[in-house]
């Protein structure tokens, strides 16, 4: 569908992000184990991400875990008025599957690249360099292991961001140790939604 026939017949974003967030708790709400939720970020998050790509100036960001393509629809609007793209990956078919539909009804799926794929074979897949900012909001144990990848992925002067940084500390704190001891790298923890741990690499020529 061309692009102006897709956000003539696109859901209004606000609605549609209203929708989301009432479809997550009710979700959250009635299933019976942790790994069936969708754990979506919290609006103040979304706003947050909507925020630091439009003031870093983020054209090539990838996002780890998409779920239900709640954070993603916020990633998104804001890199399309940048020119920018998203890629997110997500392991879960029907999570997947969903996300897709979301991204339609957005008028924003022109601007998304939606992987359904193992996160850490996509990252291995990433060039150096080729990316302004990066969310991470998946399997919080592989964090560690994933580092050296997200590192070499991010651009000199990109950004990290981490979800559940506080919600989860005690799960997140080895990854963050290893990322504070990174002299390349400048970070922050955020006290918005379920915490933001932000990570950002040093430009080139701060370290020339």
């Amino acid at each position: 569908m061309p692009e102006d026939m897709a956000m003539e017949h696109a859901t209004p974003f606000g609605a549609l992000l209203a929708e989301l967030e009432s479809l997550g708790e009710h979700h959250d709400r009635s299933v019976t184990t942790p790994d069936e939720r969708l754990r979506n970020i919290t609006r103040d998050t979304g706003e947050f991400l909507a925020v630091l790509v439009r003031a870093t100036g983020a054209r090539r960001i990838l996002e780890i875990g998409t779920s239900n393509g709640y954070s993603t629809l916020w990633l998104a609007e804001a890199a399309r008025a940048l020119g920018g793209r998203v890629t997110t990956v997500e392991w879960a078919a029907g999570r997947w599957s969903m996300a897709g539909e979301h991204f339609a009804r957005a008028g924003l799926a022109d601007v998304i690249e939606s992987l359904h794929a193992e996160a850490g074979r996509v990252l291995d897949r990433e060039a150096p360099a080729s990316r302004d900012l990066v969310f991470l909001d998946a399997d919080r144990e592989r964090y560690v292991d994933w580092w050296p990848v997200v590192r070499e992925t991010l651009a000199p002067g990109g950004l990290l961001v981490v979800d559940n940084a506080t919600s989860h500390a005690d799960e997140l704190a080895p990854f963050i140790d290893l990322v504070e001891a990174d002299d390349d790298f400048t970070t922050s923890l955020v006290p918005v939604g379920k915490g933001e741990f932000l990570a950002t690499r040093t430009p080139a020529s701060a370290t020339a």
